[in-house]
C-alpha cells in the first residue's frame, strides 16, 4: 500500500481522492495522537480559499470532536500563520487544509506540532496507522466527553503584528504590486505591506473558490510582470495559494527566484553579523551561481534534499537562521518555523530600502548558471537509483562538468516520473547531457 502522507501532507483531488471520509479519519487520528497526554486536545484548523475547503474542514473537525478533541476553526488563514498561531495559542496541534500551488480541484491536509513545526515522517506514520485501524465506537467518547467546534476570530491580528515587527525597516515611498494568487493571503498580505508604509496595488485578491492559482501567483508570474511595468512599481510580490512561498519581480518586470532572494537576504544578515556561522542552507536544486556568489562575499552554503522540511531540519540541527529553496520557500528561523511568503517579502523589501538600491541591481549579485530540467515518464520509478547503467551515465557527466556544474536525478514524489536536472555554464552542453541521461533512463526503466 502506498504511503498516505506525501512530501507535504496528504493531497489529492478533493472528494474523490481526498474524501470527507478520509478527512474525518485524519481528524480523529490526529485527536487520538495529540491527545495522548491531554484529555481534550486543542487543534486549530486553517484553510485556503478552495471551494472544497469548508467541506473538508467540517469533516476534519467532526473527526477531531469524535475522539474528544476540540476543533478551533480559524477560517481562511495562510499556512505560516497557522504554524505561528499553533504555538501562540498553545494548541496541541495545527492543521492546514490546502494544496498550496496546485489547481483548485486538488486539496490537502497537513499538520503542525504544538511548536509550529511540520511533523517528521515517523509521526505521520503513526497517524497513518491510526487512520488505517478499525474504529471501535464502543470505546468512543460520549456525553460531555465529545469535543466541540469553536469558531475563532481575530487571531489573524497576532500574526499580522508579528510579521510587521519582524521588518528590518519601514517601506515608506515604496510602490509595490502584490499578487495574492486569489489565495489565503488575499487580505493579510496587502494589510501588512500598507501597515509598513508601502503604496500597495493588490491584484488577484478576490477569491471565489475556483480561481486560486489560476494564471496568477508564484507559479504564473506573467500578469504580475506586466502590472509592475504598467504602474511603474519598484517591485512585485507573488505568493502561492497557501502563502508559504514568495517570488518577486524587479522594476523592469524581470523575475527573481528563491536563490536570488536568499542571497540578497543572506548578505544583509552577513553585513549585520546576524547570520549564524555565515551559513546559508540551500537544497540540491539551488543554482551553482548562488554558491559561488555567496562564497565570494565570505559566506558558506550547505545543501539538503529537495523540500523545505529538509532545509528546516538542517537549520534546527545546527542553529542556522536562514535557508530555503529556489521555488521561494524561504525560512527565517528567528521569526518562523516554516516558509512564509509575506514575511520573506518584508525581509527582502527591507534590504532594498536599507541599501537604497533597485531590485534589478541587487539581482546581479549572482550570475545564474543555465539549468535544464527534463521529466522522463517511466513504467516503474522504483529502484532507479540502484540501476548501474543509470548510475554510470550520471557519474560520467558529473565528471565532465566538474566544479562548474551539477547533475541531479530523482524520482517524483507523486508521479511515475524521473526528474533530470543538469546545470552548468553552457546551455547546449546541458541539453546534450540531459538527453543522454534520459535515453539511458528510458532504456533501463522500460525493460
Amino acid at each position: 500500500m502506498a504511503r498516505l502522507f506525501g512530501t507535504d501532507g496528504v493531497r489529492g483531488v478533493a472528494n474523490t481522492e481526498l474524501t470527507p471520509e478520509l478527512a474525518y479519519k485524519l481528524g480523529r487520528a490526529a485527536a487520538k495522537y495529540f491527545g495522548r497526554e491531554v484529555s481534550e486536545p486543542k487543534i486549530i484548523i486553517g484553510r485556503d480559499t478552495r471551494l472544497s475547503g469548508t467541506m473538508l474542514e467540517s469533516a476534519l473537525a467532526a473527526g477531531i470532536c469524535s475522539a474528544g478533541g476540540n476543533a478551533h476553526l480559524l477560517g481562511v488563514m495562510p499556512t505560516p500563520a497557522v504554524s505561528f498561531l499553533t504555538e501562540q495559542v498553545k494548541a496541541n496541534a495545527g492543521v492546514v487544509i490546502s494544496a498550496s500551488h496546485n489547481p483548485f480541484e486538488d486539496n490537502g491536509i497537513k499538520f503542525f506540532f504544538q511548536t509550529g513545526h511540520k511533523l517528521p515522517d515517523s509521526v505521520e506514520d503513526e497517524i497513518e496507522n491510526i487512520v488505517n485501524s478499525d474504529i471501535d465506537y464502543s470505546k468512543a467518547p460520549e456525553g460531555s466527553s465529545v469535543g466541540e467546534v469553536i469558531i475563532e476570530t481575530g487571531l489573524d491580528k497576532l500574526y499580522i503584528d508579528h510579521v510587521v515587527k519582524s521588518a528590518p525597516s519601514k517601506l515608506n515611498g515604496l510602490k509595490v504590486v502584490m499578487d495574492c494568487s486569489n489565495g489565503a493571503n488575499s487580505v493579510i498580505a496587502p494589510t501588512i505591506l500598507r501597515m509598513l508604509g508601502a503604496e500597495v496595488i493588490s491584484i488577484f485578491d478576490s477569491p471565489n473558490g475556483i480561481n486560486i492559482n489560476n494564471n496568477c501567483g508564484s507559479t504564473h508570474m506573467e500578469a504580475l510582470q506586466k502590472k509592475v511595468v504598467e504602474v511603474g512599481a519598484q517591485v512585485g510580490i507573488a505568493n502561492d495559494g497557501d502563502a508559504d512561498r514568495c517570488l518577486v519581480v524587479d522594476e523592469n518586470g524581470e523575475t527573481l527566484d528563491g536563490d536570488q532572494m536568499m542571497l540578497i537576504c543572506a548578505l544583509e544578515l552577513l553585513k549585520k553579523k546576524k547570520l549564524k556561522d555565515n551559513m546559508l542552507v540551500t537544497t540540491v536544486m539551488s543554482n551553482i551561481g548562488l554558491h559561488k556568489a555567496f562564497k565570494e562575499f565570505g559566506g558558506q552554503t550547505v545543501k539538503t534534499g529537495v523540500g523545505d522540511r529538509y532545509v528546516l531540519e538542517e537549520m534546527i540541527k545546527h542553529g542556522y537562521n536562514l535557508g530555503g529553496e529556489q521555488s521561494g520557500h524561504i525560512i527565517f528561523s528567528e521569526y518562523a518555523k516554516t516558509g512564509d511568503g509575506i514575511l520573506t517579502a518584508v525581509q527582502l523589501l527591507g534590504a532594498m530600502v536599507k541599501n537604497n538600491k533597485p531590485l534589478s541591481e541587487m539581482a546581479k549579485y549572482m550570475e545564474k548558471f543555465p539549468q535544464i530540467l527534463v521529466n522522463v515518464r517511466v513504467k516503474d520509478k522504483h529502484g532507479w537509483d540502484e540501476n548501474q547503467a543509470i548510475k554510470d551515465v550520471i557519474k560520467k557527466y558529473e565528471d565532465v562538468l566538474g566544479d562548474n556544474g551539477q547533475i541531479l536525478v530523482r524520482a517524483s514524489g507523486t508521479e511515475p516520473l524521473i526528474r533530470i536536472m543538469a546545470e552548468g555554464p553552457n546551455q547546449g552542453q546541458l541539453e546534450e547531457i540531459a538527453d543522454a541521461i534520459s535515453e539511458v533512463v528510458i532504456k533501463e526503466l522500460e525493460k
